[in-house]
């Protein structure tokens, strides 16, 4: 089965966005489909047509065609820059900056890797049954955010508690240290008492 390199949350994110490009592709092949079909039953209605007439009808049917065509690559080209919003609206959240490498878009290997990928997950012969059906709904992104920031939550509060036991320790260790001066200047202000009166004495 053919890879994209991705966790299994990701890959199926793409298997998503990849099952709705092909379905638009399709429409749009249908729409095609239909600009020819319309030529067919509005103009080829005599069995035989001047040079020119043949020409009239090509140039109309490239126009209409090319407005089609044109339409839905401008909102495949919408469609992409919504998807790169939402990737990148959620990695702004937390901080984040992500780069794109707009050259890779033309790599060839990796190109014919996302097909071979098309392939291995939506030719019949491969189809796998509905993910909806054989797994459970994908958490959205922002749920994903959720868990991440439970988790730095989870890790602050464990640094904190270390932080709190360490304080504790200093502390411990400062008042033994304090108890331990005042017995040493208690014992140092008993031993020049004691060598007073000795001087005294002599």
């Amino acid at each position: 089965q053919a890879e994209l390199g991705l966790n299994e949350h990701h890959q199926n994110e793409v298997i998503n966005y990849m099952r709705f490009a092909r379905f638009k592709r399709g429409l749009c092949l249908k729409t095609v489909d239909s600009c020819f079909q319309d030529l067919k039953d509005s103009r080829l209605v005599e069995e035989t047509f001047t040079v020119d007439e043949v020409i009239d009808m090509l140039d109309g049917l490239r126009t209409v065609v090319h407005s089609e065509v044109e339409s839905e690559l401008i909102n495949t080209t919408y469609t992409n820059v919504l998807l790169l919003r939402q990737l990148f609206s959620q990695a702004e959240k937390w901080y984040l900056k992500l780069q794109t490498d707009v050259s890779e878009l033309e790599n060839r290997d990796l190109l014919e890797q996302v097909a071979e990928f098309e392939k291995s997950e939506f030719t019949s012969s491969n189809k796998k049954p509905s993910a909806d059906l054989i797994k459970p709904k994908l958490a959205p992104l922002n749920e994903g955010g959720s868990e991440l920031l439970n988790k730095t939550v989870a890790c602050l509060q464990e640094e904190n508690e270390k932080l709190k036991t360490r304080l504790k320790t200093i502390e411990t260790q400062a008042t033994t240290a304090l108890d331990e001066k005042s017995k040493l200047e208690k014992s140092l202000k008993d031993l020049q008492m004691i060598q007073g009166d000795q001087k005294v004495n002599i």
